[in-house]
């Protein structure tokens, strides 16, 4: 067949230009973090290390950056820092892709504080400033979330709010309902706090800071993290958001106003008190106070607080009290004047408004298995500079950026996806970080192998750690490979054994930062690291480059330990071909939960139920060790081999699904995980705030409830519960068997319920 010479003339021209295109392709070298370009690193843990030099100057840098100026979440200043975050990844040759969201947010209008005299003339106005903001550049101390409202009532003071402490003043003959309560931080959750005293009747709230003028801002949102009205979905633009008037909505929110104020305003209103003295032990607990009593009065405190019109709108869209002397009256839910022969509760009619967050990522793609998620957060937001919390985390994450893009270039590339994600309103109730996760749960459910979170990466000395345990193992391990950044000669393993007690690993049954909705909500391992015990600058003025510089970290090395452990962490877990997860220290821990659980229970016959299932949870353990062991034996890279390592990860990925409660926690749905999220300290409802267990949260629950129950009806609640969480037990040792459960004997423990 002849072609027309004009067909002729294209086609040549057609192989013409596919020649030069194949000679350019092959000047170039092949596309990075493809196949073909993969070149083999031996040893990419060392290849990480090689990059520190002179990392704790970058990393300064990025922390001088990032704290130029305040940057509170959904404020046009936060801006500044996601945009810095995103070209440093970008600067590192990193895919970049940001999301945002819509949730409620909550600011300050105006708030004042006067001392009165019992005439209600007027004794003494109060600051409601920070001390240590000398030049007022911060937003003013309050509550996220706290109502608008105002009272003029006698102060009691309660020290740190505890129950135990409203016990003791009990004892003294002294109430604070109707009252103002006037406590020390340091009892635990400010939003427990907050609802432990409304709980007593007091009509607001204020919490002393510490003695350095320093005024801890901070947020009472109550029952779960996340946007409070989209609870359980993504609060995305065009989302559905409850009303107001929803009853879970309105579970969310304080019903009486607080307020942190400075130690030098809290100490001036206890100066004033009369009526019993102060404990002595509440002396040594909290600041120094010379004079005054717990009160209640003589004198009179006139608190108002109103936030900002435009922005949010209070949630309590109830009737609520006018308290005066003697009597409650019901008053409207808007603008009401003040009575001034009355004790008052006010709320503001505002205006509602949505603001924009934004959280950042960056992706480097798996060659094996690109469907397995690595994921490493750290949160932005800040309520002042924020060089401890959260920026030091953020710096740190910053400098893994920098190395894995150096890495890529080497011709390394991961195993499994690594993901990095810089989160928004972390402190509003880790609102970035939850609404991502619950935007993607069902693809984290089944693709997510750990998140890696680091919050505020150094706030003093010490390494400090919580982690799910089947990471336990890996989390020591990786330690030995790390310098200890005070102590010359030695590793960070070595110091942290030789702390008090050795090393300790807490269990992450709190809620105070961004690794709450993977474990508690989406059942994901996790890990949360720090440096230093507490810092007590914490959401104050104070929290500056300088203080880091000067205090926190003058070499900044602590934050190169936090850098390589984070780091070490997530390579270990992207390229380990079977992933290092250990659970025969699970089973271990539960075991150890399970026996305190029994003392506490006075070794009730229930939990024999529990070890059996333990005892199972332990022997799958064991053989999934040696089937993991039987595979490193084999070609890495035969096919057959990938495969069953792949099934074998996808076990050992899984098992801590089996964990979450569908339905979620009685009275805390959003809470899903039936060992680990208890989270008696934060985020729960009153009744769970002090708890006697710090794990087993349905159990726990279902104490604390039981007091107005019969012996037989409480007896019948927990063994419900010890159900729940045997079969829990249960489902992780068939996941990590992987075949149907063969077992057919009847259990010794199956109890009656009654109709």
């Amino acid at each position: 067949m002849h072609l027309p010479s004009g067909a002729v003339r294209l086609v040549a021209a057609f192989g013409l230009l596919l020649l030069v295109s194949l000679l350019v392709l092959h000047g170039r070298g092949p596309l990075a973090g493809s196949p073909v370009s993969r070149r083999r690193v031996d040893d990419p843990a060392a290849l990480f290390l090689s990059l520190s030099t002179g990392a704790n100057a970058s990393i300064a840098a990025n922390l001088r950056a990032l704290t130029a100026g305040p940057h509170l979440a959904g404020t046009p200043p936060a801006a500044g820092p996601a945009d810095y975050v995103l070209a440093r990844l970008r600067a590192a040759g990193l895919p970049t892709l940001t999301r945002e969201y819509a949730p409620l947010l909550s600011y300050p209008a105006r708030a004042s504080l006067a001392l009165l005299q019992p005439d209600r003339s007027l004794l003494a106005p109060l600051s409601v400033e920070e001390p240590a903001d000398v030049g007022r550049r911060f937003v003013q101390p309050y509550h996220a979330y706290a109502p608008s409202g105002g009272a003029v009532a006698e102060a009691v003071f309660v020290n740190l709010g505890r129950e135990e402490d409203y016990l003791a003043l009990e004892r003294l003959g002294v109430s604070v309902r109707g009252r103002v309560a006037v406590a020390v931080r340091g009892g635990g959750y400010r939003g427990g706090v907050v609802s432990r005293a409304a709980e007593k009747g007091a009509v607001a709230v204020l919490i002393a800071g510490h003695a350095d003028g320093g005024v801890e801002r901070g947020v009472v949102l109550l029952g779960g993290p996340g946007d409070p009205l989209t609870p359980g979905w993504a609060a995305t633009p065009g989302a559905e958001r409850l009303g107001f008037d929803n009853e879970a909505v309105k579970r969310r929110f304080p019903t009486i106003p607080s307020m942190p104020v400075s130690s030098q305003t809290a100490l001036a209103i206890i100066r004033s008190l009369g009526g019993p003295a102060i404990p002595a032990e509440w002396k040594k607990a909290s600041f120094e106070v010379d004079v005054g009593g717990v009160g209640p009065g003589p004198t009179l405190v006139n608190f108002t607080y109103q936030v900002s019109i435009g922005v949010w709108i209070c949630a309590l869209e109830f009737r609520i009290a006018v308290v005066c002397p003697m009597q409650i009256l019901a008053v409207p839910r808007w603008r009401h004047e003040i009575d001034h022969n009355c004790s008052l509760i006010s709320l503001f009619k505002e205006d509602r408004k949505l603001a924009t967050v934004r959280d950042v990522f960056a992706t480097i793609k798996g060659y094996e298995e690109p469907d397995r998620y690595v994921i490493l957060g750290n949160h932005r937001d800040a309520w002042t500079y924020g060089a401890v919390d959260p920026n030091s985390g953020t710096a740190a994450l910053l400098d893994i950026a920098r190395r894995l893009g150096i890495m890529l270039q080497s011709g390394w590339t991961p195993r499994r996806t690594i993901i990095l994600c810089s989160w928004d309103a972390e402190e509003f109730g880790m609102i970035g970080s939850t609404e991502w996760v619950e935007e993607n749960l069902a693809d984290l459910h089944s693709k997510a192998v750990a998140y890696l979170n680091v919050d505020c990466a150094v706030q003093g000395v010490g390494l400090f750690a919580g982690s799910t345990p089947q990471l336990d193992k890996l989390l020591v391990d990786v330690t030995m490979q790390v310098k200890d950044p005070d102590v010359t000669g030695k590793t960070v393993h070595d110091t942290w054994n030789e702390m008090d007690g050795g090393i300790n690993i807490e269990r992450l049954a709190r809620t105070d930062s961004d690794f709450a909705p993977f474990l508690h909500h989406a059942g994901i391992p996790c890990v949360d690291l720090y440096y230093g015990k507490e810092f007590p600058g914490y959401h104050t003025a104070l929290d500056s480059y300088n203080w880091m510089e000067g205090h926190g970290d003058p070499l900044f090395l602590r934050h190169l330990a936090i850098t390589e452990i984070w780091g070490l962490l997530a390579l270990r877990l992207a390229d380990d071909p079977v992933l290092p997860f250990d659970y025969q220290t699970y089973a271990s821990q539960i075991q150890e939960h399970a026996n305190a659980f029994s003392a506490v229970m006075n070794n009730s016959q229930s939990v024999n139920l529990m070890n059996g299932f333990i005892n199972d949870l332990s022997h799958a353990a064991k053989e999934i060790l040696k089937e993991a062991k039987e595979l490193e034996q084999l070609d890495l890279n035969d096919e057959y081999t990938i495969m069953r390592r792949r099934l074998l990860n996808d076990r050992l990925l899984l098992a801590e699904r089996s964990f979450l409660q569908a339905e979620g926690l009685q009275g805390r749905e959003w809470f899903k995980h039936l060992h680990l999220c208890l989270c008696p300290q934060l985020y729960s409802p009153p009744e769970d705030y002090e708890s006697k267990l710090s794990f087993l949260p349905g159990i726990a629950d279902a104490i604390s409830r039981s007091g107005n129950l019969t012996v037989q009806e409480r007896e019948l609640t927990l063994k419900h519960e010890v159900w729940k969480v045997s079969r829990a037990i249960q489902r992780a040792a068939s996941v990590l068997i992987g075949e149907f459960s063969q077992q057919n004997e009847q259990s010794n423990y199956s109890f009656a319920v009654a109709p």
